[in-house]
């Protein structure tokens, strides 16, 4: 009996640290297999060109999560805050003026689904779901179907440049922004009255409900806040490439889905967690980086990570299973 018990929470600590096994392992393996991988200018790629962005909008994905929902148009609120961002630079506003706008422009994409959220009543899943498909529409309206607008070289300003490229201490101001963003959120869970109505809310909004706190105004403005951080990714992605293509954002919509549930492993709850998101974050990075040094097929790539995300859950399923029993 006592064997088993033991053996059980053996197989318990394992599954719940599955993740971070699972990133020694890959870590490991990538570093026999490609010889450039553990070279200093790589895995300052994997931080600057893999990490920063997806981080970015993970962590607005783990807030709506966190609330017992998804977002799925923070896509469109990176896209909509590069579109801001770039148009104004392109008229020749000023920069500080021209983030702003960008802020604005994915709190604004936020906005629109808290109200379908909180006010009228829709589910998260379809509310994101047609802010998506709507976004995608509105951007093909504005670029004339779908036409990049690009900065010219000669227009750039260099405090547009700095945010993309430039360093401070050595730390490339990109990463500085997402490890800003990254302590920020988990503060917020930790600290503040909000973040932790956020997690109640997500695990047993009824007991919320029935405690006289209204759920509208917490679910409404974790959707504006999600909004507004994924906005920061966009800023962030067109001050690198200078230039904005429609819909570009959609690109990190399932990896940021996949990052969060992936960092709800390191729960034995389950439940959404900033180090978990960002571990997931690192964990996807790695073997995007690590396959494409490998110079395996795009699509071998996709399969390759798709399986270690299938993997990482299946953990986290053994570590429930054995709690619950």
């Amino acid at each position: 009996m006592s064997a088993s018990i033991s053996a059980g929470r053996s197989l318990t600590g394992f599954a719940r640290f599955g993740l971070i096994v699972a990133l020694v392992v890959v870590f490991s393996v990538f570093s026999i297999l490609t010889p450039t991988f553990l070279t200093a200018g790589n895995l300052q790629s994997i931080l600057v060109n893999n990490f920063t962005l997806l981080a970015i909008v993970s962590i607005a994905m783990t807030f709506a999560v966190s609330a017992g929902g998804i977002d799925l148009s923070v896509g469109t609120a990176v896209d909509f805050a590069s579109f801001a961002f770039v148009s104004l630079v392109l008229a020749g506003q000023p920069v500080p003026l021209a983030l702003l706008a960008g802020l604005a422009a994915g709190a604004l994409v936020g906005a629109f689904n808290a109200v379908l959220v909180s006010v009228i009543g829709v589910a998260p899943f379809l509310a994101t779901l047609g802010t998506l498909f709507i976004g995608r529409s509105v951007q093909q309206l504005l670029t004339n179907g779908g036409n990049p607008v690009y900065l010219p070289p000669s227009g750039v300003p260099e405090a547009f440049r700095f945010l993309g490229h430039g360093t401070i201490a050595n730390v490339p101001v990109p990463l500085g922004i997402a490890a800003i963003v990254i302590a920020g959120a988990a503060a917020v869970f930790a600290w503040t009255r909000f973040g932790r109505m956020v997690i109640s809310i997500g695990i047993q909004p009824s007991v919320v409900r029935y405690s006289g706190i209204g759920l509208g105004a917490p679910v409404a403005a974790t959707f504006i806040l999600a909004g507004l951080i994924a906005a920061v990714a966009g800023l962030i992605l067109t001050a690198t490439v200078t230039v904005y293509i429609p819909s570009s954002g959609n690109a990190f919509l399932l990896n940021a889905i996949g990052a969060t549930f992936i960092g709800t492993t390191l729960s034995p709850l389950g439940r959404p967690n900033i180090f978990g998101t960002v571990l997931g974050v690192l964990l996807l990075s790695i073997v995007a980086n690590g396959l494409l040094l490998t110079g395996l097929n795009f699509y071998w790539q996709q399969v390759g990570t798709g399986t270690l995300i299938f993997a990482v859950l299946a953990f986290s399923f053994i570590n429930r299973k054995t709690v619950g029993a």
